[in-house]
């Protein structure tokens, strides 16, 4: 892990003068917020002010219309407009004049982008950000968008020109512009109402319907689903591991596998994973998962850490347990702060050389054949063989519109050990010496150019999936510094982003916790990072606090009435729909997660209620996986879960006992996603758990031995205490 050093007197000097020249310089009222995005925009000539009511009271006195910014702080196009359009005069003053100003940052407050995102995709057939709309002074929307360029081009009119119509519109129509407003949110909230009064029959087919609607879209030349740009949807790989392990043997259950072990190879060569230091850029823009969009955001690499830890527990192969380690340590190293939470985001853009302000995408990632060669020395040949490296640049044509990567090189493994260690008369074992020599010294190389932007808001939601991916690699791979950083991020989401007395999370921290109450996502994602880590850890105070959270869920977000998990409370009143989110997308959704948290904590505490609020929540977003099952792949993990039989594993003995460890190992080793296993090693965890479970009582080491059992609904195969016996029993 990254040292954390203080900082020297030259640098406390430096610093000191970057805030003082930072208070002469003109300022918006974004300048007291803590949101890197907000603070980006800080000082901008567009008066900018943050979502809440000292805005919307503005609005309604001056009579004018709403300009709604949302984005984030590595957002690369949120900089591009930024720079055309918010960074300048003439723009802003049209701006200032003609509308109030409000900029959001999605990442905090995705209840905000919800409700504008799903109004921006109903009427214009797409969304993404930077997203920009345009709200009566009552929030209600009329226009929306994303992306608009400073002058007519690429087919959209240009930004001020857009304004300019919109404000002569109000001036002129502002009656029925409001009514428009109205009839558009009332739209949206009946769409929003009618979702869970539907129902469909789920069951085996479903799943087997969804494994070939999926199936259907699988590119195989290049793996992964879909073309261009290709997303990694780590849901997607999720569901499918779950269709191989529901059928082994069976022909869907191999393709399904064949699919994925494809595609994460294939991701794994790819200019989209960072080779030098470790983790996945955000997706590809092309097929061949070449030219990343650079930026690399913490919800993806947590879950495709346990994607690759899946393929390696499924595989036994070292590709699968090297790349699952340089997603963490990477994570370790630059993104985890000194108190153990995670950061959110790297950006995709950085400053080309030091002392210079010219920026460009990939700038940090990128390398001329030349600083290779430089770098590397007689190395350099085989180097450059391995990873595709070309004298004029190997971007292809057509993925490099703005010419940021002319004479520059994305590493792609083009040749795979074996055919490079072949060509250079090498074994594959002195071959990948070498070549992680090189990347060695390429890394130390690298480390000396200006960092990209760091996002080092510490987002609830999404330090539970990375919590959820040290602990299963802690499990898989048996590396004790996963498993410290896995509980270590988990006690600082306890001590500084949870309301002990409430039971309550906050969304996120930065220089302290916001002032944002957690969302369903929040709670959900945590709850899987808990109960992944009590299985990693046995340590029963993280399975309490999975529970308290659930109770929490459960109160704040549970739609008693049709299912499913509300993404806020619904007692803000600037957000004008209640909604659930049901799209697992780059993101799982809150209540695909949730369901399987229930399914996992009913067994846990023999919980009827719990697993009929899971069975609930499903059933609401049954039409969705009946008809387009691809939209909510994590659901289906669930579904898949609640159609199997449960199964335990408990494992009897001491907690530090080597030959109990080896027992554990063993289970660890098999890839089985429905089971849950409990360690019954006598101490006040296993009281704990007995208080619902009675059967661990008569759970006990044989001949002084830790033992193992093997049970479905507790309904238990005959004990063993032989690793190799227990190896039988979970593959037979």
């Amino acid at each position: 892990m990254q040292q954390h050093r203080a900082p020297s007197a030259f640098e406390r000097w430096t610093l000191n003068v970057e805030r003082w020249t930072f208070l002469l310089m003109p300022s918006n009222r974004l300048a007291n917020e803590k949101s890197p995005y907000l603070l980006q925009h800080a000082d901008n000539p567009v008066d900018w002010l943050p979502w809440g009511d000292v805005a919307f009271e503005k609005a309604r006195r001056e009579e004018k219309p709403i300009f709604l910014s949302i984005g984030y702080s590595t957002c690369h196009w949120c900089h591009v407009m930024a720079h055309e359009s918010f960074e300048d005069d003439a723009t802003a003053e049209i701006m200032n004049r003609e509308f109030v100003n409000i900029k959001v940052d999605r990442e905090e407050r995705p209840d905000v982008d919800r409700v504008y995102m799903t109004f921006v995709q109903a009427t214009t057939g797409h969304g993404g950000w930077p997203m920009s709309v345009w709200l009566t002074p009552d929030l209600k929307p009329f226009v929306g968008g994303t992306y608009f360029p400073p002058e007519d081009r690429y087919g959209q009119p240009g930004f001020k020109r857009v304004l300019q119509r919109i404000a002569d519109a109000w001036k002129t129509d502002r009656e029925n512009i409001a009514a428009q407003g109205t009839r558009i949110v009332e739209a949206l909230s009946e769409s929003a109402a009618g979702h869970g009064s539907e129902r469909s029959d789920l069951g085996i087919p479903t799943l087997e319907n969804a494994y070939r609607q999926i199936a259907r879209s699988y590119d195989a030349h290049e793996g992964g689903f879909g073309s261009a740009p290709k997303f990694p949807r780590p849901v997607l790989l999720n569901f499918l591991f779950r269709i191989y392990a529901r059928d082994r043997a069976g022909t869907s259950g191999r393709h399904a596998l064949e699919m994925n072990l494809f595609t994460l190879r294939k991701m794994a060569a790819g200019g989209m994973h960072d080779h030098i230091g470790g983790g996945f850029a955000r997706y590809s823009v092309d097929r061949f998962w070449h030219v990343p969009h650079f930026e690399k955001m913490l919800y993806d690499n947590a879950q495709l850490a346990v994607a690759y830890a899946d393929a390696f527990q499924i595989t036994r192969d070292p590709l699968f347990e090297e790349v699952t380690r340089g997603i963490l340590d990477y994570v370790l190293r630059d993104m985890t702060s000194p108190e153990g939470g995670f950061y959110s985001a790297e950006d995709a853009d950085s400053i080309i050389a030091h002392g210079k302000p010219e920026h460009a995408e990939g700038a940090f990632y990128v390398w001329t054949k030349e600083e290779i060669e430089g770098a590397l020395g007689g190395a350099a040949e085989i180097f450059t063989y391995h990873y595709g490296v070309e004298p004029t640049g190997n971007a292809p044509q057509g993925s490099d519109p703005h010419g940021e990567f002319t004479g520059k090189n994305i590493l792609i493994q083009r040749h795979t050990v074996a055919e490079t260690a072949e060509r250079f008369g090498k074994t594959e074992a002195e071959l990948r010496e070498l070549l992680a020599h090189a990347r060695r010294r390429l890394f130390d190389e690298r480390e000396k150019r200006p960092r990209p932007h760091l996002d080092d808001k510490i987002i609830t939601a999404w330090n539970g999936l990375m919590i959820s991916a040290f602990a299963r690699a802690a499990q898989v791979l048996g590396e004790p510094k996963y498993l410290a950083a896995a509980e270590q991020a988990a006690g600082f989401l306890r001590s500084n982003l949870y309301d002990a007395s409430r039971k309550t999370l906050v969304r996120n921290f930065r220089e302290g916790p916001s002032a944002v109450e957690g969302f369903a996502d929040d709670y959900a994602f945590l709850i899987g990072g808990l109960l992944d880590l009590y299985e990693a850890s046995f340590d029963v105070e993280w399975l309490k606090f999975a529970i308290d959270l659930q109770a929490t869920q459960d109160r704040l977000f549970f739609d008693a009435a049709d299912g499913g998990y509300f993404s806020g409370t619904g007692t803000d009143p600037s957000i004008l729909l209640r909604m659930k989110e049901d799209n697992d997308g780059a993101e799982p959704a809150a209540s695909s997660i949730a369901a399987l948290n229930l399914l996992r904590l009913s067994q846990l505490r023999r919980d009827d209620t719990m697993r009929g609020r899971a069975e609930k929540t499903i059933a609401a977003f049954s039409v969705m996986l009946a008809q387009v099952p691809s939209a909510m792949p994590q659901m289906l993990v669930a579904l898949d879960s609640l159609l199997s039989k449960p199964q335990q594993i408990v494992i009897a003995g001491e907690r530090e006992s080597s030959a109990t460890r080896a027992l554990i190992r063993e289970v660890h080793r098999q890839y089985a996603p429905n089971k849950i296993v409990v360690l019954a090693d006598g101490d006040e965890g296993q009281r704990y758990l007995e208080d619902k479970l009675p059967e661990l009582h008569g759970m006990r080491q044989l001949d002084e031995k830790p033992t193992a059992y093997v049970c479905e609904n507790f309904a238990c195969q005959a004990p063993v205490n032989d690793p190799a016996a227990l190896r039988d029993l979970l593959t037979s």
